[in-house]
């Protein structure tokens, strides 16, 4: 039944999503075990947590390491779990990479230098959750299991090969500041493209090319 419904998303890319889910469900019934998958981006936790929805799946958690995160790891648990339970088993399987720069580095890296050192490393993407960055270095949320790979390959990069780079628990992630910019728009009518333009300063025609990549997001969702 549950499969059925698949058909109804025009993206092949967002049924092998949620493909993917439902396998990852079925294995959790069968197994009577937590599965989990990759990081999610925004736009794939929005996809999966309307598809459970719609199939009235309750067992799952999504979950980045922090209240907040962007990406996030969905994990489907037994009917036998609580809550408690599944965040005991949130600290086995995610881990924080933590990158501590040399006096001389300290500041001088953004979110993109650290995200653009692990694609030029050709590291996948979806191992890795949200990099909370500050002025001594940063703190990689990874997956337990991907956290060895990323701690060796790191220091190959150049802008890293005098850093000490650790593996910690996701525990002692550091916190991140939230930063809430306000902004104060006059728009001539409630349509989205109106928003979008004005906020992203930019013309009506391209702010409809953006919402048509599906890359606006009101509260967190698509």
């Amino acid at each position: 039944m549950e499969r059925q419904i698949l058909k109804y998303y025009k993206k092949q890319e967002d049924r092998m999503c949620l493909s993917q889910v439902l396998d990852k469900i079925e294995f959790s019934k069968t197994k009577d075990k937590i599965e989990y998958t990759d990081f999610l981006d925004m736009y794939q936790v929005s996809l999966v947590e309307n598809f459970l929805r719609k199939i009235s799946f309750l067992n799952y958690q999504l979950y980045g390491g922090y209240e907040g995160a962007e990406r996030k790891i969905l994990f489907i648990y037994p009917e036998k779990y609580d809550i408690k339970m599944l965040e005991k088993n949130f600290q086995k399987i995610l881990k924080i990479v933590r990158i501590n720069l040399p006096d001389q580095e300290k500041g001088k890296y953004t979110h993109r230098n650290y995200l653009g050192g692990i694609v030029k490393l050709g590291l996948k993407r979806e191992k890795v959750g949200d990099i909370i960055t500050y002025e001594e270095g940063a703190d990689i949320i990874t997956l337990d299991d991907f956290s060895n790979i990323l701690k060796e390959q790191l220091p190959s990069l150049t802008r890293f090969q005098n850093s000490n780079i650790e593996i910690n628990e996701i525990e002692n992630l550091k916190k991140r500041e939230i930063k809430v910019e306000e902004i104060k728009i006059i728009v001539p009518s409630f349509r989205l493209d109106n928003f979008v333009s004005d906020l992203a300063n930019t013309s009506r025609n391209k702010a409809v090319q953006i919402i048509n990549q599906e890359r606006v997001f009101i509260n967190r969702t698509k």
